[in-house]
């Protein structure tokens, strides 16, 4: 067996607190419990939990370059909901998105762009605005979406904690199971552009 096929896969979610886990133990949040279920399938996969609470795609974009190592081979990108939070102009979300998928291009990481949604109290258009922004960036970089990051979460009040944004445990768990077969999809692209 050559080395490389020997080292596992190395890859980050980056994010904000929905990635960081806010509000959980460090195990609990979603990179480890992600980790954890890839292993359970028979994947050999390293995620480095690159979230931070609060975090806007402006901000995101900021600490793109230090937060992804090199040697990183693949990227779970989820930012957004902090700038649908705030009301941002889907314009500034879209334009730093935009930029965080060049600099991964350029650098040669490929990336599984989760998706987010925004808040029905925003309004329609600025709806179609913002849900617009990750379909449209997929297609345009050529990278798996993940349309919704909190799917079957959201609303949930069960699965969600006390505020209401952010998932318990329970929650991260549907998260993973629901992600999953999408990442194990990237995770065969990674393996085989890799391949010798």
């Amino acid at each position: 067996m050559s080395r490389a096929h020997a080292e596992p896969v190395r890859l980050v979610a980056f994010g904000d607190s929905l990635t960081a886990g806010l509000g959980l133990p460090a195990n609990q949040a979603f990179p480890a419990k992600l980790q954890a279920a890839l292993t359970a399938r028979g994947h050999d996969v390293v995620i480095e939990n690159a979230g931070v609470s609060g975090d806007t795609t402006t901000a995101g974009l900021a600490r793109l370059d230090w937060s992804i190592p090199d040697g990183t081979q693949g990227v779970i990108l989820e930012l957004g909901a902090n700038d649908a939070l705030r009301g941002l102009d889907p314009a500034i979300t879209e334009k730093s998105l935009d930029a965080m998928l060049a600099r991964l291009k350029e650098r040669g990481i490929p990336a599984l762009l989760a998706g987010m949604v925004a808040p029905p109290n925003l309004g329609g258009d600025y709806g179609v605005r913002f849900n617009a922004i990750y379909p449209r960036l997929a297609a345009k970089y050529g990278v798996p979406l993940y349309p919704f990051f909190l799917d079957g979460v959201a609303g949930q009040g069960k699965l969600n904690q006390p505020d209401g944004v952010h998932p318990t445990t329970a929650g991260v768990d549907v998260i993973v199971e629901r992600i999953l077969p999408a990442v194990e999809t990237f995770l065969a692209g990674i393996k085989e552009s890799r391949a010798p």
